[in-house]
């Protein structure tokens, strides 16, 4: 029974673990390598992850630079960073790609703001499934009604701890977008 709790809590970490690392991709005006995590580029056919095809560095608070290990893909690259649509600009100069990140507008401030809302908000879901899923489980389990009601409650505080985390986060996110 205690094992349904455990790997109950297990599951809603990874979810919160997985929230914090969709929240990275959401900029706050700074250059940050990671920014460009979720770039893929045509590499003979595959689609390539853009770090392991170049280098990433933040040469400036608002500059990235990309120097691919390959020169003959950097047309490639330019274009697939700016497919991506992230709101930035690539310019190539022949030996790498500078990518200036522009100052982010009041407007754009609150449209990335309800971008991680909406983020956050599929946690809430992900973190309900899973108690949906364990509630699942412990139904299955046949126990008298009190230790199924106590298992229940359990799942249910566990919920609401990873519920108020998801809204820490989010509001903490919140307050490092609007910082200007």
């Amino acid at each position: 029974m205690d094992d349904i709790i455990i790997i109950t809590e297990e599951k809603m970490i990874k979810k919160i673990d997985v929230l914090k690392d969709r929240l990275v991709n959401i900029r706050a005006g700074r250059a940050n390598p990671s920014m460009l995590d979720s770039v893929k580029v045509e590499y003979y056919g595959a689609l390539t992850p853009l770090n392991q095809l170049a280098n990433i560095s933040a040469v400036e608070a608002r500059k990235l630079q990309v120097k691919a290990f390959d020169k003959s893909i950097l047309s490639e690259i330019e274009k697939a960073i700016y497919e991506a649509n992230l709101g930035l600009t690539p310019n190539n100069n022949g030996d790498c790609i500078f990518i200036s990140i522009p100052e982010l507008t009041e407007d754009r401030r609150k449209e990335l703001v309800k971008q991680a809302k909406k983020i956050g908000e599929e946690a809430k879901i992900q973190l309900r499934n899973v108690r949906q899923e364990s509630n699942n489980d412990i139904k299955k389990l046949e126990l008298n009604e009190d230790e199924e009601k106590g298992l229940i409650n359990e799942v249910q505080d566990l919920i609401n701890k990873y519920n108020k985390e998801v809204e820490n986060i989010i509001d903490e996110k919140e307050k490092e977008l609007m910082t200007v």
